[in-house]
């Protein structure tokens, strides 16, 4: 108890520390907005009378060797100097949010590009090697992250910081991708993504089949993982269809692996159990401007299609947005087979909306129903239990039963202000309800709360802390089930490059 009081005092002098630093930033100029949906870097349109001070800007961020350069594009983008050319052309509903502060400027669909929204990002690397025009990119960050709590075994089912009171390495990812021309509606076009993950967080990406022996069988604290590796195909057919080929993330979902995508550090409840990627093809068409329709097949989620768990399995979803794009409907149902047991054989109906209030607040909710059937019973209470697999949990099923089904449902709602370009907050509440304990370990219904923001320096550093209040209703949820209540505070840092 005594360590409870001190941790949690600790935990919010270290967390009003963090955020008064972040805040401290506010007094910085607000910079011009961006119009493509990646915040990393994408100068914003220069003034005519700017242009020969944007080509002298340019020809300096070119002079040097490979570090020189680099440093100046640094230099540059922290004092709000990056050279900036004419607006990309844009197809698609007018963006309905600012990039930065938010991580998208356009609400959210999985499995295809942004169809009608073009790719104007420049990036430190692709400068520093002279790359700057060049369709292919390679670019990344480095996430580390701090993190107090009440908890002193394990955080768990707060992710993707599990390990109470440290600092850890998240992620260090680099991407080598060409995105497909969807702007353009007169011919074929193709892009690809390949990408190399490694950290504490690939014990969350990790799928069956993917290198996941250093989980599943080592339990290596640090991990390797190739997240995303696959081929788009975008055909010039009604306002764009895009068809994915090789893993890619599971298409619903406000939030994302990868940690520049989401509004802050940690991942809420809903988001932590549900499926994070699958392997097969997905076709994405855009019937116009307000309607897109999604097809497509996988081996399951998360398992590779030479594994003994895969299942072809099918994903269909609809995705309207209204006239002013103010409101954005997203629904899916998401891996869809017999739903018999086997790795993360989840039955995903789920469903999101976005709304915008005004220039300055908008919110983003989502809810899903999942289940399996067949689950093994590991409560103890039947006679000669059935075996779970390696990495894929029993439920606490009714005396007798071998195995049973097992449902969870689950929402969560994010609210959202924009201070200035360069600073966002924001509050999020989820609710669930683990009902066979299939997903989390132990039958109980969960809530948390999480207070955050996000300060930029630049577009290249992203600085976000945030205090979270986690609790479990029915059984003593946390600290491996020795608590009913946790505290956190922690903060990550993501520089990008």
């Amino acid at each position: 108890m005594n360590r409870t009081r001190k941790t949690a005092s600790t935990s919010l002098c270290l967390f009003g520390i963090t955020f008064a630093l972040v805040l401290g930033f506010t007094s910085q100029a607000r910079s011009q907005q961006i119009s493509d949906s990646d915040p990393a870097t994408t100068a914003p349109a220069a003034a005519p009378a700017d242009d020969d001070a944007n080509a002298k800007e340019q020809e300096r961020l070119q002079d040097g060797n490979f570090f020189q350069r680099l440093g100046h594009f640094y230099v540059d983008d922290w004092a709000g100097k990056l050279p900036s050319g004419p607006a990309p052309a844009r197809r698609a509903l007018d963006a309905p949010l600012d990039s930065a502060p938010f991580p998208n400027t356009d609400w959210g669909y999985g499995g295809s590009p942004d169809i009608g929204a073009p790719d104007g990002n420049t990036y430190p690397l692709m400068n520093a090697l002279k790359l700057e025009d060049s369709r292919t990119k390679i670019y990344g960050w480095v996430a580390p992250s701090f993190n107090v709590s009440t908890s002193n075994n394990n955080n768990f089912p707060l992710s993707y910081d599990i390990f109470p009171d440290r600092i850890e390495l998240n992620q260090a990812v680099i991407y080598v991708e060409r995105v497909p021309d969807t702007v353009q509606t007169s011919h074929f076009d193709f892009g690809y993504h390949l990408t190399a993950f490694y950290g504490i967080d690939y014990r969350f990406t990790t799928a069956k089949g993917y290198f996941s022996q250093q989980l599943l069988l080592k339990n290596y604290r640090y991990g390797f993982d190739p997240v995303l590796e696959y081929a788009d195909l975008y055909f010039p057919v009604k306002d764009g269809l895009n068809i994915r080929i090789g893993r890619f993330l599971s298409v619903p979902g406000i939030e994302a692996q990868l940690a520049p995508n989401n509004y802050n550090m940690t991942h809420s409840l809903l988001y932590t159990i549900d499926p994070f990627t699958d392997t097969g093809i997905y076709g994405t068409l855009k019937l116009n401007k307000q309607w897109i329709v999604q097809l497509g097949i996988s081996a399951g989620h998360d398992v590779a299609p030479w594994t003994v768990d895969r299942t072809p399995s099918a994903i269909a979803c609809l995705d309207y947005s209204t006239a002013s794009n103010h409101d954005n409907f997203y629904a899916c149902a998401n891996g869809i087979n017999s739903g018999k047991y086997a790795y993360n054989n989840l039955q995903d109906y789920d469903g999101t909306w976005y709304h915008k209030f005004n220039s300055k607040w908008h919110s983003a909710t989502e809810a899903w129903y999942m289940y399996e059937r067949d689950v093994p019973n590991i409560a103890g209470n039947v006679a000669n239990p059935i075996t779970p697999e390696i990495g894929a949990n029993g439920a606490f099923c009714a005396a007798g039963e071998r195995a049973c089904t097992a449902p969870e449902y689950a929402v969560v709602n994010y609210l959202n202000r924009e201070i200035n370009s360069k600073l966002m907050v924001g509050f999020r509440s989820d609710f669930l309800d683990d009902k066979k304990g299939q997903r989390t370990g132990i039958a109980t219904k969960y809530t948390e709360n999480t207070l955050y923001a996000t300060k930029y320096i630049g577009s290249t550093i992203m600085f976000r802390p945030e205090i979270r209040f986690d609790h479990s209703w029915d059984k003593l949820g946390y600290n491996n089930g020795t608590a009913r209540n946790q505290f956190f505070a922690g903060m990550d840092v993501i520089y990008k490059f």
